[in-house]
């Protein structure tokens, strides 16, 4: 029997091993999601090539779901990062969505997916968590929010700008998320954190990022004033949107990147930014893209990927995000 396109489905299960992202539950009906934290793979973005298609970053969300006991060896163990295990003692419903799934034979249908889920993830007040692909599958997931309270706070780790208005005559890949970013009515402030090297980036990239506000800081000026001086240059009391491109971590932290480059952000800036910006306000959603697994070494950008979640569940509950969830009884 042949399916008809429109009752093709709109997310796929993980490939292998782990079914999950650190240990939640597999959901895949998102008609009835019923979540406080929901996790989406996004493998596929919007390829300028035939050949950049189905390229090894499509395969990130998988590998980061592989690292999950290597991340968290157990989940009701103590976790010095958050002060807690990882779900705190709260009967949090934390699910796993798997990936938006992509066709073939219907161009575009990844970002439709995945903007179509990010849309039921919302619906259900569930904090989503994003897994790429590359840095393209932001903008489907920004453009969820546009029902949403807003407006977001855009917080940008990367080496690069991302600024292009369209590469080969692709206005929506890798090189122009935080373009499309600041073209949504609902994005407000922007921030790039850990800017360096050279990307894809010409002068008249900077000349628009600065002409909107964006608030560009160089990798150097985050480590000569610190983290802390950072954050205490974001508006408090807003609602952010954190999307972290692998290669804007130092490589030490994340080496299975296309693109590395040194001096980038390490992991305690990165636990202080995530911490931080749950103090300051609400974080509504963080995305890691850009992971490439063939260029990986000993998992430690899928480790890395998955303690960064960690951060952000743990501090999300101790800020009370879910004041419903209940308390789990002490264990003896």
């Amino acid at each position: 029997m042949t399916v008809s396109k429109a009752q093709r489905p709109s997310v796929t299960a993980p490939k292998n091993g782990h079914g999950s992202l650190l240990f939640s539950e597999v959901c895949h009906d998102l008609d009835t999601l019923v979540a406080d934290i929901a996790v989406l793979g996004i493998p596929y973005g919007s390829a300028y090539t035939q050949a950049e298609v189905s390229n090894d970053q499509s395969n990130a969300p998988t590998h980061v779901r592989q690292a999950s006991d290597r991340a968290v060896r157990s989940p009701e163990r103590y976790d010095f990062d958050t002060g807690g295990p990882l779900l705190m003692n709260r009967d949090i419903k934390f699910v796993d969505c798997g990936d938006a799934a992509a066709y073939p034979d219907q161009p575009g249908s990844s970002y439709e997916n995945a903007e179509s889920t990010m849309r039921k993830i919302l619906a259900a007040g569930a904090l989503p968590l994003v897994i790429g692909g590359d840095h393209g599958v932001p903008i489907p997931v920004l453009r969820a929010f546009d029902q949403e309270e807003g407006p977001i706070t855009l917080i940008h780790i990367d080496a690069h700008l991302d600024w292009r208005d369209e590469v080969e005559g692709v206005p929506d890949g890798y090189s122009s998320p935080i373009r499309r970013a600041s073209e949504m009515n609902h994005i407000g402030d922007i921030f790039q954190i850990g800017i360096r090297a050279q990307g894809s980036a010409r002068q008249e990239e900077i000349d628009i990022a600065q002409a909107y506000g964006a608030n560009i800081v160089t990798a150097w000026e985050l480590h000569e004033k610190g983290m802390p001086a950072i954050l205490d240059r974001i508006p408090d009391g807003g609602r952010y949107y954190i999307s972290i491109d692998a290669d804007g971590m130092d490589p030490s932290v994340m080496p299975g990147v296309n693109g590395p480059a040194f001096g980038g952000v390490t992991y305690m800036q990165a636990w202080q930014l995530i911490h931080g910006l749950v103090g300051k306000g609400r974080v509504v959603g963080m995305d890691v893209v850009e992971i490439t697994p063939a260029k990986d070494v000993n998992r430690f950008s899928a480790i890395a990927a998955c303690r960064l979640f960690v951060n952000l569940i743990g501090a999300a509950i101790k800020a009370d995000y879910f004041p419903d969830a209940g308390h789990k009884p002490a264990t003896p």
